[in-house]
């Protein structure tokens, strides 16, 4: 049976995310987390921390698409310094007025670098990254390979607080500072 991604999937798994103590909640179109392809809804709200992380696993590139919504996205370095940060927005017409996403880089001359409005990333494996929410409502689409297991400790950013840690939305609070 084929399932329909809708403005009422959407709004189901968002305010599943809303009731959420993480401030995020998946749905899952694969039936196990051992299926070798794994593909998902990821429905998150501003404030929601996901810690730096990085899939050692070189089949485990991750692809997000922004359906709703929109989020930042940083990737660092081995160090923890950010290479870039992006906001990624979503098909929503709600988001007409945010106008054009901006992408931020390092560059010789010091100078902001200004991009298009991507609505989606490949994140290659082996990529230290987080994502975060910039507005109620985001859910974005995600691929990656499975079977799913849990991130080892070299996958964790030891440069970056952990889930739950008090120092966690200071944090995410200066990388979305990044965006502006």
């Amino acid at each position: 049976m084929i399932r329909l991604i809708d403005n009422a999937l959407l709004d189901e798994v968002s305010a599943e995310a809303r009731a959420s103590a993480r401030g995020r909640k998946n749905r899952n179109f694969h039936t196990d987390d051992a299926q070798p392809g794994h593909r998902l809804l990821n429905a998150i709200e501003p404030g929601s921390y996901v810690a730096p992380h990085r899939h050692l696993d070189p089949s485990k590139s991750e692809t997000m698409v922004v359906l709703r919504g929109s989020m930042g996205l940083v990737t660092f370095d081995d160090a923890g310094e950010v290479v870039e940060a992006t906001k990624v927005c979503g098909f929503a017409p709600s988001l007409a007025s945010l106008g054009t996403a901006t992408s931020w880089r390092p560059a010789p001359s010091g100078l902001v670098s200004h991009g298009g409005t991507p609505m989606g990333v490949d994140i290659p494996a082996g990529t230290w990254h987080t994502v975060f929410a910039l507005e109620p409502g985001t859910v974005f689409f995600e691929a990656k390979a499975g079977p799913y297991l849990p991130l080892t400790v070299d996958e964790k950013a030891s440069w970056a607080p952990a889930e739950g840690d008090p120092g966690a939305p200071a944090y995410l609070a200066r990388l979305a500072q990044l965006l502006n």
